[in-house]
């Protein structure tokens, strides 16, 4: 096996790359990571340059990871900003850093790309070991692999990285016959409060669109865009997502696109960008002309719900944060991330710290559990 650093995804061909991204993720395929390159989305203004591992057996493309240098922390949903100025206090520089991550996209997927005919064992730990010679020899502060799953954060703590745990909230489908059948699953008083919610919305007159790429036209992209701009306008931050971003991924990836959007008369009042995977649908971005009684919660939970629903998939990730998403059916659940810090002291102040924020993290899931707007109580998230 032999190793390569790509500056760029388009050296490596979209068949070779999602052969070992697999269907599954949307995020990880080739078509979205080289839609961010192309359209103005990483570089320079924003601080996000491909530093792609690749892995070839005989010339055969058997591992890949989609890592990229940094010299900020914006954009990756797991916050290091107190770890950046603990740094910079003791006179160090925390920037420039690696991550192993999917831009702007806090969604758990795969972070070990791994062709299902290789040894994937072998293939991850060169994988892993590659990224930390990467990192010793570029001499960065630290690598850090956001949102991994389980298997992949094992495989990490077993190279010496240390795990993190953070908390989303997710919608999860047992079987449900319609909206109406997952209604009968809530408690009474979140079961009215939705349908209060809904009937509200339709009261107003407004009217909701679901389209996939095939059918969203350029003018569909140019209002959503221009709503997921105002998002950020109104919350003094940075929208990084180009129009040519959006239209891109609906022309290269338009079974993946769930476009909801609200209209009232002749013109739009709000959107939502999603995007399904072969069994999850993901809430990436929202924005709205105005204010709107209820309408963030139908086109940004209760459409996509119910898509999810008549669609078969089987769960609904909505994005970060938000503990208004409990009473609306999204359960707390943990999300995982493992790093490695190149100074020993701070290594190992990072280490007791994620010991002590994991302990939190699950009281805080347990606190959260016990408040299921659900009849049925669910299970114990194991940590």
């Amino acid at each position: 096996m032999y190793l390569k650093v790509a500056n760029t995804l388009e050296e490596v061909p979209a068949r070779d790359w999602n052969r070992l991204a697999g269907p599954e993720n949307p995020f990880t395929l080739h078509e979205f990571l080289v839609a961010l390159e192309r359209t103005g989305c990483l570089g320079d203004e924003f601080g996000w340059w491909p530093q792609h591992l690749l892995v070839y057996d005989g010339g055969r493309l058997v591992g890949a990871a989609p890592m990229y240098l940094k010299d900020n922390s914006y954009g990756e949903f797991v916050f290091d900003w107190s770890w950046a100025d603990a740094y910079q206090r003791a006179g160090l520089a925390y920037y420039p850093k690696l991550v192993v991550a999917v831009p702007y996209t806090p969604a758990t997927g795969p972070r070990l790309l791994l062709d299902p005919e290789a040894d994937g064992q072998a293939v991850a730990a060169t994988l892993i070991e590659a990224a930390l010679e990467h990192a010793r020899r570029r001499q960065v502060s630290s690598l850090h692999w956001l949102f991994t799953g389980q298997q992949a954060t094992a495989a990490l703590e077993s190279h010496g990285l240390v795990r993190r745990v953070g908390c989303q909230y997710h919608w999860s489908n047992p079987g449900y016959r319609d909206f109406d059948d997952y209604l009968d699953a809530l408690i009474s008083k979140k079961r009215k409060q939705i349908k209060r919610e809904r009937r509200q919305v339709l009261d107003s007159g407004i009217t909701v669109e679901v389209l996939d790429g095939h059918q969203a036209t350029a003018a569909h992209w140019a209002v959503c865009h221009d709503f997921y701009r105002s998002t950020f306008d109104r919350k003094w931050g940075t929208a990084t997502l180009s129009r040519a971003f959006f239209e891109a991924v609906g022309a290269t990836m338009p079974e993946a696109v769930v476009l909801v959007l609200a209209r009232e008369g002749g013109r739009y009042v709000a959107a939502a960008f999603n995007l399904r995977g072969t069994d999850c649908l993901y809430g990436r971005h929202w924005g709205t002309s105005g204010f709107f009684p209820s309408l963030h919660f139908e086109v940004c939970y209760y459409q996509t719900i119910d898509y999810c629903i008549r669609h078969g998939l089987r769960r609904f990730e909505a994005g970060a944060q938000g503990e208004h998403k409990l009473a609306r059916g999204f359960l707390p659940v943990p999300t995982f991330s493992a790093h490695w810090i190149r100074d020993p002291g701070f290594r190992s102040a990072v280490e007791r710290f994620v010991v002590q924020e994991r302990r939190a993290v699950e009281d805080y899931i347990a606190g959260l559990q016990e408040h299921s707007p659900f009849r049925q109580s669910s299970p114990d998230v194991r940590i």
